[in-house]
């Protein structure tokens, strides 16, 4: 059998998408299955996501150069069309031929239709002709394609400063941060490995002991990978366990673990002393926060099966260190997972009584001088701020506490922080750190990331 090329490994992930399926982890698959190499797959990746974060500049462009109503073409060809346009539009280094003709190829392959070809192949030629002087959109939702309710949204939380800046964040290609792993190596010998492995790797530019990756293809191939020499976390994601301050020794419980990055991190700071719970409600997704654990060389983790909004007295303020990083909308990873920003946003609306819940039921489990850290992926105040306040309004005995953090976040005199793709060059992501009094207080989380020059 004739071995799938990146652009067919793309089409196919594209197309499943129009049917629901895609995600990052489909597409992962589909690269594996295909035994793609490391240039075959980022070419892949880069298409893919390109097309899903720009699809709906793509069809407004289709609008413009085809004499069929997009919302006619069928969706082997919308899905070629798009991929092409995307190469030869915004991406470098991607020969106007090779657009054209690899598309109409999938086209040929994919499409139902004899006359498919020749008129993916008149339009894209007739795209190619005018790429000096394509028509723009007139709106900030077309240019960027992010639906107009999620532009209204993120202009309502930064009150109309940035938002294009943040649209556009959301459409680029960011590194892959990854955590060296200090149970298993060293900064330094993982650098050599990973380079002679043929990725590109730099330090984090502020978060202490992690590193930039670029061209590392299927990420689970390396070899650094399967050993757990790192665990990919963004800066930002590093950032709620670095607020935790938890030490070697303590007892810490990660309330909404899955997939286990906030567990792994904190049983490395922790230097694999103490005691660590994970839980989450679904079997197998505490399946892959064990797996994860034996990969990591964790053995302080135990993981169980638990709904977080349901009381366990057994737990009753008996943890150093509580985290509740709470299901969320997911709108500060768009950059990651470009299909987000196609959720219904009814779907979002009860998201606040459910984080309510489990950061409720979390300050149980806080023992006297305790802290609890609540954290999400999401940019929106009424799933953070309006959560936290809420919470501390009805809860007097918890109050919010300084943090420090260095880097381009510095000192967040009421606690808790968001921070933003195109202000901070992370994930979206809000943090805040509590603490029940009592007895004598923890070490707080402070110096751990050095400040930017």
């Amino acid at each position: 059998m004739r071995p799938k090329t990146a652009r067919e490994v793309a089409f196919t992930a594209l197309e499943r998408g129009t049917r629901g399926a895609w995600s990052d982890g489909t597409l992962k698959r589909l690269i594996r299955e295909a035994a793609l190499d490391r240039r075959e797959s980022a070419l892949c990746s880069c298409i893919c996501y390109g097309v899903q974060q720009n699809r709906l500049l793509l069809e407004f462009w289709m609008g413009c150069y085809s004499k069929v109503a997009v919302t006619k073409l069928e969706p082997a060809v919308r899905i070629a069309l798009a991929m092409g346009m995307y190469q030869a539009a915004l991406m470098d280094r991607i020969p106007q031929r090779a657009a054209v003709s690899e598309s109409v190829e999938l086209v040929k392959r994919f499409s139902r239709n004899p006359h498919s070809a020749s008129l993916t192949n008149g339009i894209l030629r007739t795209f190619c002709r005018n790429l000096d002087h394509l028509p723009q959109p007139d709106s900030l939702s077309v240019q960027y394609s992010h639906p107009q309710w999620l532009v209204d949204l993120f202009t309502a939380e930064l009150h109309g400063e940035g938002v294009e800046a943040l649209l556009a964040a959301n459409n680029a290609q960011p590194p892959t941060t990854v955590q060296v792993n200090p149970l298993k190596t060293t900064a330094e010998a993982l650098t050599a490995a990973l380079t002679a492995a043929g990725v590109e790797v730099r330090p984090h530019s502020w978060a202490p002991g992690c590193l930039e990756l670029r061209g590392t293809g299927d990420l689970e191939s390396l070899e650094a990978f399967q050993k757990g020499e790192f665990l990919v976390q963004d800066a930002a994601a590093r950032l709620a366990v670095t607020a935790a301050g938890v030490k070697p020794g303590m007892r810490v419980l990660d309330l909404c673990a899955a997939p286990g990055g906030k567990s792994f991190a904190a049983a490395m700071d922790m230097e694999n002393r103490g005691e660590l719970i994970s839980c989450d409600v679904q079997e197998k997704k505490v399946q892959l926060i064990r797996r994860g654990a034996q990969r990591y060389g964790i053995t302080i983790l135990t993981a169980q099966v638990r709904d977080g909004r349901i009381f366990n007295p057994e737990w009753e303020q008996s943890f150093d260190v509580v985290l509740a990083d709470v299901p969320c909308s997911g709108l500060g990873i768009i950059r990651k997972k470009p299909d987000i920003r196609t959720k219904d946003p009814t779907a979002l609306e009860n998201l606040p009584a459910i984080q309510a819940a489990l950061l409720q039921n979390a300050s149980r489990y806080v023992k006297p001088g305790g802290v609890l850290v609540y954290s999400t992926c999401t940019v929106l105040r009424r799933e953070n701020e309006a959560v936290v306040e809420a919470f501390l309004a009805e809860n007097p005995d918890i109050s919010a506490e300084p943090l420090e953090l260095g880097g381009p976040v510095g000192h967040c005199e009421r606690g808790m922080v968001t921070l933003w793709p195109h202000l901070h060059g992370t994930d979206g992501f809000f943090v805040a750190r509590l603490r029940r009094p009592g007895a004598l207080p923890l070490n707080p989380a402070q110096g751990d990331f050095e400040k930017s020059p």
